[in-house]
Formats: C-alpha cells, structure tokens, sequence
C-alpha cells in the first residue's frame, strides 16, 4: 500500500516539473508552501487549448478542483450509462501539469441524476435501493480514480444553517447513517485517498457545531475523515470575521484539517432574503443589484483587496491548520457569481480578471507569505 504523503509535499513533487523559478513570486511559490493553493477549473479550460489559462493555472496554482464534471448529474444522467469523457480530461489536465486533483463531489442532493431517488414508476426508492445506488456510485468513481485523486468530497452541503439536517432525499430515505455508509464506501473504493465533507456557511454557529459533531462522530466509530471544507463564498460583509476563524480554530480542534474549498468574493448587492450559497436561490434582476457593469469604481476596488487580504490574513495566521486554499474559478469571466443568485449580472468576486490577467492584490497575497528576510 503506497504511503499517502502530505498534500503541499505531494504537491511539490508533482510541480518538480513545472514550477516557474523559485525566486519569481506567484501563489504556489508563496502561499503554496504553507498549504496547497488551488483553483476550480471548468470543462473548456481543463481542455488546455487556450494558453493563457494553462500559464495562470501553472503558475499560480498546484491543485485543482472540477468545477461540474465529476457531480452526479454530469457523470451518469442516466441508469448505468457513465459518462467518463470530461471527468477522465479533468485528471489527464491535473496530472500532466503537475496538480494535485480533488475529486467534487460524491453525495450531493443538489445536481444529483434525475433518476437517482426513484423507481421506474417515477415513485421514491427504498432506503436498501437508495443506499445500493449510493455504493455503487461511489465505488465505481472512486474505483476508476484509484490512487489518482488525492482526496474526495464525499458528501456536499448535508446541513442547514441551524445545524439541523438537511431533508435531502438522502436523509428522508436512509436516515442520518447515511453519512457513515458514505464515507464508508469511498474509504473501501480508494483506501489511501483522503475524504472530507464540505459545506457553505460554516461561520454560523449552529452549523459550525454540527459539523464539529459530525466529525467527532465519524471518528468515534473508527470511519476516515481527513478534512473539512469551509466553501468561503464570501462577500464584502460577510461572513463575520471572528466567527470564521472561530469556525477554524473549532474544527481543527476535531483532529482534521480545514480547508477553504470555495473561495471567492461576490462583490455586488444582494436582495435582503438571500443567504448562503443554496443554488436553488433565484431573484429577478433590477439595476441596482448590478452597479457595476462597466467595472468596479475606485471605492469598490479597495473594498475587494481589503477583504482578500483580510481572508489571507487569516489563512497566514492559521497556516498549521489549513490543508488548502482554493479560489471558485479562474477568471471573472467564467464566474458562477455572474448569474447566481440574479441572473445576467456582471460581478467581480475572483483573483483574474475578464482577460485571465492577473489583479494587483495577488502581489499583496503573496507578500503575506513571502519569507520574512
């Protein structure tokens, strides 16, 4: 059985390859010495064919997560027909430009397969049917990837902000063992690959104690949980900055590593009903929640490289604990944030611009991690 190394030192030998020169300042060669720093990438750009993204990516980052293709929806949209074509791209990418891969996600009541929860007659399966499914999907994505994806994301977003369970199809058909039964499968599918849960809002008390529990209960009966995802999808007034690191502090104390598995930075206004990052959230678009069409002002420049660099304060600050860093996509092109939660806006929430152009705060970023003379 091969030994699994660290993620940051598993890191450095896959980028032996590709790292720029040491003394040119970038994220990998700053930030990433203290953890992995990574970025969400999408179908087109894992394809490698437009230069300017492969050279952000290899420069800048030495991990990588799948934005859509490995989710269950994406992989087999229908019974028994797997589609491996972009998922297989996603691992050939990370592998052939010296990135370690996460796998994103496994159990996830969201983008899940139409047919996943029910039977031929359109009515909800039983909970032996439900958890068979579960394993063998598990089983054979984790099977396929066997000791080419570093860690997996094994279950997605299982906890209301209350802390109380999610009412997911999962949990209405299995019960609260699902959680076990997963992290279970995917152990036995892969046995060196690490496994985390991850989850939006992890600043909120409740839910920031629901997940301590959920590790703790994990552990107690002998299952491997290696980390957490706090998904980061920040904006410019929240999450509370005490709680967050609160929410670190907390769950390392569980044993695991915490990861910031989503991060980015939704620069525009919101209605006051909206929360969190459920994407089934949807508003009518207004001009005054898109101010910013033709780029952000002045104010609104320093307000953005205000708050990344409060958040990488923090991850400087809590670097023995973090496990990873990764930034919700490239570019802000390509950015969920654009039509989530008000379709057509024109937002500004990531580390590149509309042009894969690197922004200025990244050199401040850096500086933050730079060795101290």
């Amino acid at each position: 059985m091969r030994k699994i190394l660290s993620m940051v030192a598993m890191a450095a030998l896959l980028c032996a390859c590709h790292n720029t020169p040491a003394e040119e300042p970038s994220l990998k060669n700053t930030v990433g010495k203290s953890f992995l720093i990574g970025v969400a990438i999408n179908v087109n750009e894992q394809k490698g064919t437009d230069p300017k993204v492969v050279e952000a990516i290899r420069t800048h980052f030495n991990q990588v997560t799948p934005e859509n293709c490995m989710k269950q929806g994406e992989l087999v949209p229908k019974q028994g027909e797997y589609q491996w074509e972009d998922a297989d791209q996603y691992v050939k990418f990370a592998e052939e430009n010296g990135l370690t891969p996460i796998g994103h996600c496994l159990v996830w009541h969201s983008q899940a397969a139409p047919w996943f929860f029910t039977d031929a007659n359109g009515k909800e399966v039983s909970r032996d049917t439900l958890i068979q499914r579960m394993h063998d999907h598990i089983a054979t994505v984790v099977g396929r990837y066997k000791g080419r994806i570093f860690g997996w994301d094994v279950i997605n977003e299982a906890f209301e902000d209350d802390g109380s369970y999610r009412q997911s199809p999962y949990f209405r058909i299995i019960g609260p063992d699902y959680f076990e039964l997963a992290f279970q499968f995917a152990h036995e599918a892969d046995p060196d690959a690490e496994l985390y849960y991850n989850d939006y809002s992890m600043a909120k008390p409740a839910k920031r104690e629901a997940v301590c529990r959920l590790v703790r209960q994990l552990k107690s009966k002998g299952l491997r949980i290696d980390g957490v995802g706090m998904q980061s999808h920040n904006g410019i007034d929240y999450p509370d900055l005490a709680e967050y690191e609160t929410s670190i502090d907390s769950l390392a104390a569980t044993g695991v590593k915490v990861m910031m598995t989503e991060l980015d930075l939704n620069m525009l206004p919101n209605p006051e009903s909206f929360g969190g990052a459920d994407i089934n959230q949807h508003f009518e678009n207004d001009p005054k929640w898109n101010p910013y069409v033709n780029g952000l002002d002045s104010a609104a420049e320093q307000l953005f490289e205000d708050r990344y660099l409060a958040f990488f304060n923090i991850y400087a600050k809590h670097r023995d604990q973090i496990g990873r860093v990764t930034l919700w996509g490239l570019s802000d092109a390509t950015s969920w944030l654009n039509g989530w939660p008000i379709p057509g806006r024109t937002n500004y929430p990531l580390l590149f611009d509309r042009d894969y152009k690197a922004k200025p705060v990244i050199e401040k970023i850096e500086q933050l991690f730079a060795p101290q003379p």
